[in-house]
């Protein structure tokens, strides 16, 4: 299993989620997918899945005051804050799950999150799904349907087992039309939580 790096470093400040755009949240996980959803937004639509390690705060403060520095950590951040550290891109071509498969957190990440863009249909659309699709031919069927909306998903899930989900619409693409929830995208969930039990 490839080991995933928490000290990744960006280029710059600017690659990095920003505390400052993010709308106010009571829960470290849920301020962290927001951060994540409001940097993802700012590279626009049609990106690749981005991975983020999410590591403690005040640790990383600690630990690696250089790359603190570099993320704009200041120290105010508040207790049980955490901050997403954007990991290497997603091999082009790779199937997700095969991906996630070859994870393995070094003990300082505490959680990881993953924000990708799909295609859905509203739950009225399940009725009429063409029997024996293979998966590329549903993906080409769900594309060419006329209900079809691209969501951006952001999910997050700690070692402890908490969740959290983040979904925007692209065409409702606004901070205050985010919709977050701990079970939204529950299979994406698990399998962001099995990397990190090997």
């Amino acid at each position: 299993m490839s080991n995933v790096s928490s000290s990744s470093s960006p280029s710059s400040p600017d690659d990095q989620p920003s505390r400052a755009a993010t709308p106010l949240a009571g829960n470290p996980l849920t301020r962290a997918v927001l951060e994540i959803d409001e940097y993802a937004s700012g590279l626009g639509w049609d990106q690749p899945a981005r991975l983020f390690a999410l590591v403690d705060t005040a640790k990383l403060r600690t630990q690696e005051p250089g790359l603190a520095d570099q993320l704009g950590l200041t120290e105010g951040e508040t207790s049980g804050a955490l901050t997403p550290v954007e990991q290497d891109e997603i091999p082009p071509g790779t199937p997700l799950d095969e991906f996630l498969g070859t994870i393995a957190w070094p003990d300082a990440v505490v959680g990881c999150a993953l924000t990708v863009e799909r295609l859905m249909l509203p739950p009225s659309a399940e009725a009429s799904v063409p029997k024996g699709l293979d998966e590329a031919g549903l993906t080409a069927w769900v594309a060419a349907h006329p209900d079809r909306q691209e969501v951006r998903m952001t999910v997050a899930v700690l070692r402890d087992g908490a969740r959290e989900s983040a979904l925007r619409l692209r065409e409702k693409d606004s901070p205050r039309e985010v919709v977050t929830g701990a079970d939204l995208v529950p299979g994406l969930a698990e399998a962001l939580s099995a990397t990190f039990e090997s």
